[in-house]
């Protein structure tokens, strides 16, 4: 086993090399793109999973973790190490990461057929063959998104973590542009990059910080959580105005938890995530459960000693990362229930469920937060890429529809139009639920693995992952005493079954209400099969959690993940805390979920009919529509910091072009344009002129000597006798002077 955690490092090699390869030679060949890309990912599936189970088979393991160095950098005083880890929490992310990883790119090579938005005229090729023009690149572009995943779990110190977050930027931007002729999903790639750089210049601040400050000076995990270093951060001060005397571990904490805000795009820097569905849909998953996102939770659990020993010396810390995540939770809960597109729901889903595990952070509830994060990841990867199905499947059935139709749609410039019972004309989207329902019976596969991530989203009891780890987190706020905690995650959850069931309600439940639906048919199996696989672990994962002191079920399935992450904890100096058994929040627990799935069947469970106002809508009036409207949050961004920045910029654009900068760069310019105007006049006519005038003398001496030289004696012997007559002359006349 040792041989094998040995090449830890290599894991996320694979996915690279599949990226140089499809951007050097493949970037033709659409198929051998998609196979290598594929292959890559079962590489690294191989290698993760062997590394993970050797991991979990390995009687102690978290008390003696793997921390090797590749190579050191000199940096003066100290060097700074590369190398890989593995521990209890990297093996667990090691386990998911590349199985969602595959599953996404086989997805994926079903999914990139040609999309509709573009015209077969501009890219006759590749429309002939089904596939997007860009296929290759799209491919090329995830496999860098796994590798800097992949990087990110198995760096062995934070700054090697934060270059490989980084690499997940770039991606990011590069993904949620992919279909770049669309205004709307360049401003969503420009307005994603942006978001998350304000998040990654804090942590970036923060990790500085924890560099200079730590003794000894370095950035490598197991150096950075010995006991000595946090207990010196922890009773270190800094003044800082406004705030006063804080703890530099607090200080450095929050640092780092502002880049997890903007990763994992909780209040306030959300707003970038809801439109990263501008891309693809397998970018869409790939961000929401097996890179992007998950990463900014990951750091909170890669850096949780620094959150553990801040609320040693001050709760502050902690009690904002929890109001944080509970506040984001119930925020982001309400946004969905008032939202129509397919994919968007989801996105706040996702930023709600992240809440649950920021939340659990602030609490301290480490294992619940990690157990939450990996179950999460299944069940709405699962959610995403069926969503992308249903989307694939709707699409499909418009093509089919108008192939065979003649005039039963209004048409303008190529859309389908139809007129909705508020008068509004409105495009038939193939994302908008409103143009869904009855696919259950059109695509049962991607329908019931759908309803299964459905579940396990809402909690359903026993059966789904997301129960036993949502309810895990919900225990924990309960018995430590962090009530408002407990119920605004309660309400959370109320919400999102609700919101879950109207989801499915919409989609799958009822009669069809657009041609699109009602000819849509079921997607290719390399889109379905990927569903049916992730359905496995959207239910199952949760069993290795459940708690010892549940009624009847506890102790029959052992708390595998407790047990194998609490050596691990001992390890970094934690002190792990297990929530005693208690019926108040089992009871919320299994009444939240089932009043909200059951409340949302009542009202959703037939679907809608066509042009049919949402019932919850009627009844709540303005509060739907401020859902609806996200809380008007990007309009406050945009009438505030943009418009500011704009202004900003503009003022800026007037002092440096018309007031200061330009005047005086253009003043010294012409300054130096009139000194070389004087410089040329002085050279022309002082430094030309003299060099000339000898010029002008030696060649006139030349045609003097010239006449002399005529090869005849006597003009020589004539020659000689005026040079001694002008001698005598120079020479005799003085004597002759004083003489006389």
């Amino acid at each position: 086993m040792e041989g094998l955690f040995s090449v830890t490092w290599v894991v996320p090699i694979p996915p690279f090399l599949a990226f140089l390869a499809i951007v050097l030679f493949l970037n033709k060949n659409k198929r051998g793109s998609a196979l290598v890309a594929i292959g890559a990912a079962v590489l690294s599936l191989l290698l993760g999973w062997g590394i993970a189970f050797a991991s979990f088979f390995s009687s102690h393991f978290g008390e003696h973790p793997i921390d090797e160095a590749i190579y050191s950098i000199p940096t003066g005083a100290t060097e700074f190490v590369i190398g890989y880890a593995v521990d209890p929490a990297n093996a667990l992310m090691l386990f998911m990461v590349p199985f969602l990883v595959l599953m996404i790119f086989i997805y994926s090579s079903g999914y990139m057929s040609f999309p509709h938005h573009l015209q077969a005229s501009q890219y006759p090729t590749a429309y002939a063959q089904g596939k997007d023009p860009r296929y290759s690149r799209f491919m090329a572009y995830i496999c860098l998104f796994a590798t800097g995943m992949l990087g990110l779990v198995v760096a062995n110190n934070l700054l090697q973590f934060f270059v490989f977050w980084e690499i997940m930027g770039l991606c990011s931007y590069l993904l949620i542009g992919f279909w770049y002729e669309k205004a709307s999903a360049r401003a969503a790639a420009v307005k994603a990059f942006i978001t998350t750089r304000i998040g990654d210049a804090l942590l970036m601040i923060g990790l500085l910080l924890l560099y200079v400050r730590s003794e000894p000076s370095s950035l490598r995990f197991s150096e950075l959580f010995t006991g000595e270093n946090l207990d010196q951060l922890a009773h270190s001060l800094v003044e800082l105005p406004l705030f006063g005397e804080v703890h530099w571990i607090s200080l450095i904490g929050v640092l780092i938890f502002c880049g997890a805000i903007g990763k994992s795009a909780q209040f306030p820097l959300h707003i970038w995530l809801p439109d990263a569905m501008e891309g693809p849909t397998p970018v869409s998953a790939m961000i929401h459960a097996a890179t992007m996102v998950s990463a900014g939770v990951f750091l909170l659990v890669r850096m949780f000693p620094i959150y553990e020993f801040s609320g040693e010396v001050s709760s502050g810390t902690l009690q904002f990362v929890a109001f944080i995540g509970a506040f984001t939770a119930l925020f982001a809960a309400t946004i969905a229930v008032a939202q129509w597109d397919i994919k968007r729901v989801l996105a706040y889903s996702t930023i709600s469920q992240l809440g649950y595990m920021v939340a659990a952070i602030g609490m301290g509830a480490y294992v619940a937060a990690l157990f939450h994060l990996l179950t999460h990841a299944f069940f709405k990867a699962l959610l995403f890429l069926g969503s992308g199905s249903v989307i694939h499947g709707v699409e499909h059935g418009y093509h089919h529809a108008h192939e065979h139709a003649h005039d039963d749609h209004e048409e303008s410039h190529g859309e389908h139009i139809v007129r909705r019972a508020d008068g509004v004309l409105d495009t038939e989207d193939a994302q908008d639920m409103r143009n869904m329902g009855g696919l259950l019976t059109r695509m049962p596969r991607t329908g019931w693995t759908f309803i299964i991530g459905g579940l396990a989203l809402s909690g359903f009891p026993l059966v789904t992952a997301g129960f036993w780890s949502k309810d895990e987190i919900l225990a924990f706020a309960w018995d430590g005493s962090h009530q408002w905690v407990f119920w605004t995650l309660a309400l959370a959850a109320f919400l999102t079954a609700f919101y879950t069931m109207r989801q499915i309600g919409l989609t799958f439940l009822g009669r069809p209400r657009t041609e699109g639906a009602s000819h849509a048919p079921e997607s290719v199996a390399s889109m379905t099969t990927p569903l049916i696989l992730i359905s496995f672990f959207a239910i199952a994962a949760g069993w290795v959690g459940i708690p010892a002191s549940f009624p009847v079920l506890g102790g029959i399935v052992p708390n595998w993940m407790e047990h194998f992450l609490e050596p691990y904890m001992e390890y970094m100096h934690l002190h792990p805390h297990h929530p005693s058994f208690h019926i108040m929040p089992l009871a919320v627990s299994l009444l939240v979920a089932l009043g909200g799935l059951g409340a949302g069947y009542l009202v959703y469970g037939k679907g809608l009919k066509e042009g049919q106002t949402d019932p919850v809508a009627r009844i709540l009036g303005p509060i739907w529509w401020m859902w609806h409207r996200k809380y008007w949050i990007d309009e406050l961004y945009h009438g505030t910091i943009v418009l500011f920045t704009m202004w900003l910029s503009r003022f800026l654009a007037l002092f440096d072009r018309d007031w200061i900068v330009d005047w005086i760069v253009n003043g010294i310019g012409r300054l130096a344009l009139r000194f070389g105007e004087l410089t040329s006049d002085f050279d022309k006519f002082v430094v030309d002129g003299f060099v000339d005038g000898v010029g002008w003398i030696s060649d006139q001496a030349g045609h003097i000597a010239r006449m002399l030289q005529d090869g005849r004696v006597q003009t020589y012997l004539l020659f000689g006798m005026l040079i001694l007559a002008v001698w005598l002359f120079l020479n005799v006349l003085p004597v002759i002077l004083t003489l006389v």
